[in-house]
């Protein structure tokens, strides 16, 4: 039996994988004697918390991205991380279509106007036009489960896909160049874990590339995107819309952010169904669970 430290909010039901063994809750590095960890993707696991927990052998993170753990502490000291991303990917890939789909037709500043009783009724001629999404070129920006997951729903609405990879795919529509794929590209979906190669990876620069007739949709981290370019880039029509449903500084969102216009906003909701929820806390105390069940095995051996 091991001592387990949960650090995100158990749902019913979740942590069944662990049945029988001692499980506690509190903050990552709160338990001295915890043998492993389960958080979620957004409580950060630094090489003090990873100290104050001297039998720490497994960091179980349920979600898809580890780049709140400390890599490097981990690494010195045998730690395993896991992940679970398996079980938001489809979830996740409704919410990075979704705001394709309404920062393309400006649904954000519409409800905004409507609100607002700025809406003097239909018109031929409307202030509003958005973009349209069937028929338009994707361009996505890493090509893992999610990435393909946003690819097969483009394809129902007849848009032509391209994605960039570092590595080639093998598969239509990889493009070598980031730099060529954001140009092509009518809407640009970012779908790539943030690590030191990627962070500000869609600077200024790229965005400038990407021109005033095109859309970009963030669900991966806030980081990988310049905010501040970004922001600018709307502010100034060099840009058409955006969609973010993440942030740098989570919770803080960037005021030039709030301030932007044709920009829709979400509250890091990309996996937040029940059912997906679920499939990340079960996914990831099954992996803990199988890690533990060897170490005993080895042990024991």
């Amino acid at each position: 039996m091991a001592r387990i430290l949960i650090s995100t909010p158990p749902l019913p039901g979740c942590l069944a994988p662990l049945r029988g063994h001692e499980l506690v809750e509190g903050p990552p590095g709160s338990d001295a004697d915890a043998q492993a960890l389960i958080c979620d993707p957004t409580q950060a696991v630094d090489a003090d918390a990873q100290r104050r927990m001297a039998q720490l052998g497994v960091i179980g993170v349920a979600g898809a991205g580890s780049d709140a753990v400390d890599h490097e502490a981990a690494r010195a000291r045998g730690i395993a991380v896991l992940t679970a991303g398996e079980g938001l990917v489809e979830t996740t890939a409704d919410l990075a279509f979704g705001l394709i789909v309404a920062a393309c037709r400006l649904m954000g500043d519409g409800e905004r106007a409507l609100r607002a009783g700025a809406w003097s009724g239909w018109s031929f001629v409307e202030e509003r036009f958005g973009r349209d999404v069937h028929g338009a070129t994707l361009g996505l920006v890493g090509y893992g489960a999610i990435g393909r997951a946003v690819a097969r729903r483009a394809a129902g609405f007849a848009m032509q896909v391209r994605h960039h990879t570092r590595r080639p795919t093998g598969e239509p529509g990889w493009v070598a160049d980031l730099d060529e794929l954001l140009a092509g590209s009518d809407i640009v979906s970012v779908h790539v874990p943030l690590t030191d190669s990627t962070r500000r990876l869609i600077d200024a620069r790229r965005i400038a590339l990407l021109g005033p007739t095109s859309v970009l949709v963030n669900t991966a981290r806030g980081a990988v995107i310049d905010e501040d370019a970004l922001a600018r880039a709307l502010q100034e029509g060099r840009l058409f819309a955006a969609g973010l449903d993440v942030y740098e500084g989570e919770p803080a969102v960037s005021p030039r952010l709030l301030a932007a216009p044709r920009l829709v906003l979400m509250p890091h909701i990309g996996s937040a169904t029940l059912a997906a929820r679920r499939a990340m806390l079960l996914g990831i105390a099954g992996k803990v669970a199988g890690v533990l069940a060897a170490a005993g095995a080895t042990s024991r051996a």
